[in-house]
């Protein structure tokens, strides 16, 4: 065979197979899109620290997310006469203002559909305003500060009671109910353990207490001695800290090593199962607060609670929120009949749903209507339910 014969038999040859892969891979596309023709895709968001010492509560919120997305495509939702496949967009945000900003500018980039975050506040405000400037709707599950939503943007909800009304029933508790008369305030200087501070001395001052000391510190100290040691310093019979249980944990534990015989109270940032482990026997008898009603008086609360647990293990905290806030983001894109933010915004601003953790509906700042606060102590090792105050009036799920 001559050498012209051999280039011609080669060449014949190498068009042959690249034909045959190309025929290959489009049979394969064609296959794929046959798949998933007339499925409208719908990306859904969220934000939450993933890591660093608030990751166990970032986990939590990822995880309630996703099993209301999960959800949620095994019911095989239609919305605008076209069956839906949402996908979860998961980024985190290390509980850091910055990096949320970051975060934020990258699911718009992504053209989510919408946003289930952040978890902090801190993180959640400066967020509000790129979702915003974009029109992506957002809704926190857990960001309670006061001035998330009085920033005035119309994409900004919340599916939990705000600082105003926690902190306003802390106070009072504290005061009244505990009889404290000289209280000593401790926050972390973010959004929310500032705030939520500010708001639990309005009440107690209101409600008859002294605040005889306000020192500070930050979401990433461990030792407490010196803040402390100032506060033992003024003799209260009662401490106030603002901020997350990765601080408020081993702030317990640091009070009963420097012997202050005084009643801990904090927020809902340190009604965790965490904050427990990290205090040790110090925990026994610390006083919390979480918005809503306990998780057993929750509409839906028995059945999710079974549910979650068995598929990702013990709910930290904000789960019952996350997965809330999903479903609310999709009743208004179905009440809507569209995905599209700026279509089912509307809806959502309007929406009335009977929700795991509440009948749910926004007032016009995106507040939660009529949120209920309900207090808690460590007993036996286990955060238990003393009462329920501002009860929301709440619906069979």
């Amino acid at each position: 065979m001559s050498l012209h014969s051999v280039r011609s038999l080669l060449f014949g040859t190498i068009v042959s197979v690249l034909l045959s892969l190309t025929l290959y891979g489009c049979e394969k596309s064609a296959s794929t899109d046959q798949k998933t023709s007339g499925d409208l895709a719908v990306r859904i968001g969220a934000s939450a620290p993933l890591t660093g010492p608030q990751a166990h509560l970032g986990k939590d919120n990822e995880n309630g997310t996703r099993m209301a997305i999960d959800d949620a495509n095994a019911k095989g939702i239609v919305i605008g006469g076209r069956k839906v496949h949402f996908d979860l967009i998961s980024e985190d945000d290390q509980a850091d203002p910055k990096t949320a900003t970051i975060v934020a500018q990258k699911l718009v980039d992504d053209k989510v559909n919408g946003v289930i975050g952040h978890l902090n506040s801190g993180t959640t405000i400066p967020a509000a305003k790129i979702y915003s400037d974009n029109g992506i709707p957002q809704i926190s599950p857990s960001a309670t500060a006061v001035a998330y939503t009085a920033q005035g943007f119309k994409t900004a909800f919340r599916v939990m009671a705000n600082d105003a009304q926690q902190g306003r029933v802390l106070g009072e508790y504290a005061a009244k109910n505990l009889g404290a008369k000289r209280i000593a305030v401790i926050d972390d200087r973010t959004a929310y353990g500032q705030g939520l501070a500010d708001e639990f001395i309005k009440s107690a001052e209101a409600s008859g207490a002294q605040i005889v000391a306000h020192e500070y510190t930050n979401d990433k100290a461990m030792d407490f001695t010196a803040v402390l040691t100032a506060v033992k310093g003024k003799k209260p019979d009662l401490l106030f800290y603002g901020g997350m249980d990765a601080q408020g944990g081993p702030m317990a534990k640091q009070l009963k090593a420097l012997a202050l015989k005084l009643k801990f109270m904090t927020g809902d940032g340190g009604y965790t199962p965490e904050f427990i482990k990290l205090a040790g026997a110090a925990a026994e008898g610390a006083y919390a607060s979480l918005p809503g009603v306990p998780l057993d008086k929750m509409p839906g609360g028995k059945a999710f609670a079974d549910r979650f647990v068995a598929k990702y293990g013990p709910i930290q905290l904000y789960a019952p929120y996350c997965y809330d806030a999903v479903n609310v983001m999709i009743a208004a894109m179905q009440k809507a009949g569209s995905a599209d933010p700026a279509k089912y915004l509307p809806a959502l601003a309007d929406i009335t749903y009977d929700g795991v953790t509440a009948k749910i509906q926004f007032d016009e700042k995106g507040d939660l209507k009529g949120g209920a606060i309900t207090m808690y102590q460590v007993q036996h090792g286990k955060w238990q339910p003393l009462e329920t105050l501002g009860v929301a009036k709440t619906a069979a799920h």
